[in-house]
């Protein structure tokens, strides 16, 4: 079996857990990594929305599999575009980890008056703006190491907890961030895993290693990106639990660049419900902020 993967610490972590999964549910032999380098690898001093946004970090590896150099695809399912390339499918989600932000450096409620954030993401940069209007910020790109190494004097770094958790690097956080305070961008701490739509082996390995709930919570999150039609280069972010086989618990946000307007929604019902409580956001102001 092929796995394709970036190259980051990060993902190949992320493909080696998978490939570790397949093999203890006795759904493969010998595993090789494919390493593939994507578009925002390559481009890493430029924010992720001005070289295409969502997808950056995906496509290149979606090509090993469609060109034949790859049997599967593992992506975090925060990078996935929100509609899914026509002929792959995504085979697996295992179980979710911790899907929270966490600051490294300072905790919220101690960073002083215009301490300074660095962060690549205008989904946290928005939701903290909104919370702290007195923070400055500044941008920040490169893998969970590279960032690390840039906390800046008397602020903090944020990232994602379930990073710092894969990587041995927990002790890192300062403080993680819950939901009610911060909500994660769509499939943070989830795990994708892509196949051809026609690869029935493949499909059928994959089985042995789907959560169910991480997929259905992941699917509903995804439903909510692919109504408001947009990517990471908007405010926006989601998370769903699981209630039931088919039922969630979803809330999500929409928030203006700046952080003077943020917009949140939560609703329970099936794994279309990430639809609906986009079009909630949308009616509740939504609109205007994606037009504006």
């Amino acid at each position: 079996m092929r796995i394709a993967t970036r190259g980051s610490p990060l993902a190949r972590w992320q493909a080696a857990y998978v490939a570790d999964r397949l093999r203890a549910a006795g759904a493969v032999g010998p595993v090789d990594l494919v390493v593939v380098e994507t578009t925002g690898d390559q481009r890493a001093d430029q924010p992720v929305w001005e070289i295409g946004g969502q997808g950056v970090f995906v496509k290149e590896v979606q090509a090993a599999v469609l060109d034949g150099r790859a049997d599967l695809a593992v992506h975090s399912a925060k990078d996935l575009p929100s509609r899914s390339h026509p002929d792959l499918t995504i085979g697996a989600v295992p179980p979710r980890a911790d899907p929270r932000d966490a600051l490294v450096g300072t905790p919220l409620s101690s960073l002083a008056p215009g301490a300074p954030v660095a962060t690549g993401s205008v989904r946290r940069r928005a939701q903290l703006a909104w919370l702290r209007p007195d923070l400055t910020f500044t941008s920040l790109r490169g893998n969970i190491a590279a960032r690390l190494g840039k906390v800046p004097p008397g602020g903090a770094v944020v990232v994602a907890q379930a990073a710092l958790d894969r990587l041995g690097l927990a002790s890192c956080a300062a403080e993680i961030l819950p939901v009610s305070v911060m909500l994660p961008q769509v499939g943070q701490g989830a795990i994708a895993v892509e196949c051809r739509v026609e690869d029935e082996s493949g499909l059928a390995a994959l089985a042995t290693i789907d959560d169910p709930a991480a997929h259905l919570c992941a699917d509903a999150e995804r439903a909510f990106l692919a109504r408001l039609g947009g990517g990471c280069d908007l405010p926006v972010g989601a998370y769903a639990q699981a209630v039931g086989p088919e039922t969630v618990q979803i809330e999500a946000m929409m928030a203006s660049p700046d952080g003077r307007v943020v917009l949140r929604a939560a609703l329970e019902g099936p794994r279309s419900s990430g639809e609906d409580v986009a079009e909630q956001l949308l009616q509740a102001g939504g609109r205007e902020l994606l037009s504006s």
